[in-house]
């Protein structure tokens, strides 16, 4: 099983990827003049970065410090963290060229970014802690058989990552290119070098400070360009979204439509319709997203760096309420693109579309409301985003290798602290390695889409073992090992065969599955596998299973022998 899912997502790696696939990294960049004011802001967050490394290092002994920095991080600053780890480029830059583009529409990506949030708040939160120490998998196989489940958690946070990983590298080198100056390979293996030693010598403290000056750099970025875009309007949304009409309306006129086609074509950005064409592939995109969000590793990582479950819950509310304000001021900013950007030919190339790409949408829009000096700063947080995103990427695929694959899989528990972390290390070179020679390869290819795909894996296979674990007792190791299994090839293989790979990547005519997302699909094949396998299960591994489901609960929901933070 293992094999196979190794060769199934080494083939999607080296597809070629076509460029209408997604919406968030769109548009070939173009090679800039050299931005110097961005470089030198970009300079100075890497140094304060590596500085923050360098006195982590000296606290970063035990693999505990390097996993979950000694469980001693407050709910308010892994909430920050949270929010840092979960507010990509793809959604800074992504959902603002969406609403650029589509108006509306582009909200579904803020609503099914969010609304996963508080699942993980009432629902898995304190459990999560109160059972877990290092890894999601702790808590997925906290009273099952160890190799089968915990082989699942690491082949499925392997494969998320790698997804995630590949669109953020590619993300970084084209912004870089873009925005910098420089060349795309050097800016990936600036990426990939920055990478390895926030990981390899801070661990989980240095990962966490980074994620927490990014979050704060992108949140007063965009919150001052949100205050620039409604004083242009006198402080009303409802004058803003009038010009966006006007704007598109003239658009349309200009490209030769007529008068009502053109009121219609303006008036459409105010609905939905104009990104997602049928309710199923809404639903469906829409799931992916939501119950993604309760599967990501490296999201769920972070419930494990806090030294107890009140503390994890703050730290969910705290994410949540930077998150949600952050999407808000998302909205506003695509449509202030709208309006500012899209009536300055400055901005636009010789066909009237975006320079750079549609992405660049809110780094255009940065230079239009702060000239120079904005746009540096802008420019160096998108880069200081892709970054501290990266890191947590990095940081939870070395601790599936070590902790779940090496240490308990292999080794049975039988291995010292420092073994582990020597592995984990080893790990985060081998993945820093990996993820520049994807960034190389897949230079010319849009790959934003992976980040989709990821979150419908792990909405597929994580998120049913996860629940199933924690709230059912009749589930079983097999039941949540070869169920799991089946949601996450269920969604990959029918991601393979949608029309966005089968027809616009193949070529190989219409696609037997019609839809773009699995999720509506994949998700309930995953719980059904995972509930049909275990009520068919009377293995005498099952009956242990059912058995250890009253302990797991007392400890789930009281913390009674839970690990503390000096455990850690």
């Amino acid at each position: 099983m293992t094999r196979c899912v190794a060769l199934a997502m080494a083939a999607l790696l080296f597809l070629p990827f076509d460029p209408a696939m997604a919406a968030a990294l769109e548009g070939e960049a173009q090679r800039q003049p050299v931005n110097w004011v961005a470089i030198a802001m970009f300079v100075a967050f890497v140094g304060l970065t590596l500085w923050i490394t360098k006195a982590a290092a000296a606290r970063t002994r035990t693999a505990s410090d390097f996993y979950t920095a000694g469980g001693g991080i407050t709910g308010f600053q892994n909430g920050l963290a949270m929010a840092g780890d979960y507010m990509s480029a793809a959604s800074f830059l992504g959902i603002s060229a969406q609403i650029f583009n589509d108006g509306y529409d582009g909200l579904i990506y803020s609503t099914g970014f969010l609304v996963g949030w508080p699942i993980l708040l009432f629902l898995m939160a304190e459990r999560l802690r109160n059972l877990g120490r290092f890894t999601f998998a702790d808590v997925a196989s906290y009273r099952f058989a160890q190799p089968p489940v915990r082989s699942f958690a690491a082949i499925s946070t392997l494969l998320i990552v790698s997804f995630y990983l590949v669109a953020q590298m590619v993300g970084a080198g084209q912004l870089i290119k873009l925005l910098f100056g420089l060349p795309y390979a050097v800016a990936v293996i600036i990426v990939g070098a920055l990478m390895m030693l926030y990981v390899l010598f801070g661990g989980m403290r240095a990962t966490t400070w980074v994620q927490i000056i990014k979050a704060v750099m992108l949140l007063g970025g965009a919150s001052f360009m949100a205050l620039m875009v409604l004083a242009t309007t006198g402080f009303s949304p409802e004058t803003l979204f009038a010009r966006a009409v006007e704007v598109k309306t003239q658009a349309a006129l200009a490209s030769g439509a007529t008068a009502a086609e053109a009121a219609d074509r303006g008036q459409s950005i105010m609905g939905p319709g104009n990104f997602i064409k049928d309710p199923v592939s809404a639903i469906s995109f829409g799931l992916a997203l939501m119950l993604g969000t309760a599967g990501l590793p490296h999201i769920l990582m972070r419930f494990f760096t806090v030294p107890d479950a009140k503390e994890a819950r703050k730290s969910v509310l705290w994410a949540t309420g930077w998150i949600g304000y952050f999407y808000i001021l998302t909205f506003i900013i695509g449509f202030g693109a709208i309006v500012l950007v899209g009536t300055e030919g400055g901005y636009m190339d010789g066909e009237g579309a975006l320079r750079g790409g549609g992405n660049m949408a809110a780094i255009h829009l940065a230079h239009a409301i702060g000239g120079n000096a904005f746009l540096g700063f802008i420019s160096a947080v998108a880069f200081a985003t892709i970054l501290a995103v990266v890191a947590g990427l990095t940081l939870s695929a070395a601790s599936a290798v070590s902790h779940d694959l090496y240490a308990t899989v292999f080794r049975h528990g039988n291995v010292s602290s420092a073994g582990e972390l020597r592995v984990s290390r080893l790990t985060t070179l081998a993945m820093g390695a990996l993820a520049v020679l994807l960034g190389l390869l897949f230079e010319k290819q849009n790959v934003a889409f992976m980040v989709s795909l990821a979150f419908a894996l792990a909405a597929s296979g994580n998120f049913p073992v996860l629940i199933l674990s924690l709230l059912w007792n009749g589930c079983t190791t097999r039941g949540a090992a070869i169920g799991g299994t089946i949601g996450l090839l269920t969604a990959f293989v029918l991601t393979l065969l949608s029309p966005a790979v089968w027809t616009s990547t193949f070529d190989l005519g219409p696609a037997p599955f019609p839809y773009s997302s699995a999720a509506i699909f994949s998700v309930p094949a995953g719980f059904i596998a995972i509930w049909l396998i275990s009520v068919l299960d009377r293995s005498p591994r099952a009956a242990v299973d059912r058995a250890g489901y009253p302990a797991q609960r007392v400890r789930a929901e009281t913390g009674y022998g839970a690990f503390s933070a000096s455990d850690h």
